[in-house]
């Protein structure tokens, strides 16, 4: 049976930012919440199964979760919800609180989780690694080949800046307002092996600009290679790296559905031999760079014509590209009826700019957060 015959299975990693329940302050205690969490793993039971429990990320003041495999948006819906829930409870049970921020509105000194491959990075990365603190969504969809996810990793680039614009949620920066609906991924662009990627044209030639970036020296490991979306070391997966951490649960199961749609509309295509966009390197980079400096505002780059085009223009673009797929897969009146939801009441940045107008106050931004993050 194929994949696309039995519908492409996916998961969702979360990253969140622990802070103080009272102040909002980000809180180097993941060690403390992991250990309390282990020693509560009844938390992690979700329908009868064991989901994977919380993991460490670069700064002690990050948290991990991941879904299991899943083959429905009901199935991923349930699973975000319930990893945010035992995120809460296990942080509750040192005094924090987890919030669904891809950046700190708070200023902050991150502190740096003390494994050895993350003392490496900060040695060799220096501010870059000290001053990381970012939250991510990433979306793992299964492939049936290595050949086929560097077909699809092809096929998806321009495609890829609507999905920041849609979920950026990181507008302030040490205390600030950056200006941009996604602060995240200009602070995660500091990397040298971060965003867009030339065509591969095969798995062996994505093999071989691995092992060139690799053979520079320059990386710490192949865990480092960040490119927006990319093949997995670790399972048979493409996974896409480009959303901020989605404030509400219902927009990382938006994201879920259109990257597994985006994946299987890219294979759809390559099976047919028709060859993926040769739109340059350069012109995607800008068209995520304004993605993530305007989110739904104003003008985004339109993924067929690589020119601007008003934002609401270019996410209607994205759904009729994904139609097909949605359709087959069951998802495309969820999708509508959740991206209605977003194009309604806006991205997370909107509503962090709202709350901090409301109160003038980026304390009461982070303690609205943490009750959005966990209205599951």
């Amino acid at each position: 049976m194929t994949l696309r015959a039995a519908g492409r299975t996916f998961g969702v990693e979360e990253e969140l930012l622990l802070v103080d329940p009272e102040t909002g302050a980000p809180q180097a205690l993941s060690g403390s919440v992991i250990h309390y969490a282990r020693r509560h793993d009844e938390l992690f039971l979700t329908g009868g199964r064991r989901s994977k429990a919380l993991e460490t990320e670069l700064q002690r003041e990050q948290l991990e979760t991941a879904t299991p495999v899943c083959g429905s948006l009901d199935e991923l819906s349930d699973h975000v919800r319930s990893a945010r829930v035992a995120a809460g409870q296990s942080a509750a049970g040192v005094g924090a609180a987890v919030a669904a921020l891809a950046t700190s509105p708070v200023s902050v000194r991150p502190s740096l989780t003390p494994s050895h491959r993350y003392l490496r990075m900060a040695d060799a990365f220096g501010p870059t690694a000290d001053e990381q603190l970012t939250c991510g969504c990433h979306v793992h969809v299964g492939i049936e080949s290595p050949e086929e996810g560097a077909a699809v990793l092809d096929r998806i680039r321009p495609w890829l800046p609507p999905l920041l614009a849609l979920s950026a949620n990181s507008p302030f920066w040490q205390g600030a307002d950056t200006g941009s609906d996604s602060w995240r991924h200009q602070v995660w662009g500091r990397w040298p092996s971060s965003g867009p990627t030339e065509l591969f044209g095969s798995a062996n030639a994505y093999r071989t600009a691995v092992d060139a970036l690799l053979a520079t020296g320059v990386l710490v490991d192949e865990g480092m290679i960040y490119f927006d979306a990319r093949l997995s070391r670790h399972y048979p997966t493409v996974e896409i790296r480009v959303a901020d951490v989605c404030l509400d649960a219902d927009d990382t199961v938006l994201m879920g559905a259109l990257v597994r749609a985006l994946v299987d509309t890219a294979a759809d295509a390559w099976r047919r031999s028709e060859p993926p966009d040769p739109v340059r390197t350069d012109l995607v980079r800008l068209a995520m760079w304004r993605a993530g400096r305007s989110g739904l505002r104003g003008e985004l780059v339109h993924p067929r014509t690589h020119t601007a085009a008003p934002a609401r223009e270019v996410v209607a673009a994205l759904v009729e590209h994904l139609s097909p797929a949605l359709d087959r897969a069951g998802d495309l009146d969820t999708v509508a009826k959740l991206l209605g939801g977003v194009l309604e009441r806006g991205n997370g940045a909107r509503f962090q700019r709202a709350a901090y107008s409301r109160a003038g106050d980026l304390r009461t931004v982070v303690i609205a957060a943490v009750q959005r993050t966990m209205a599951v």
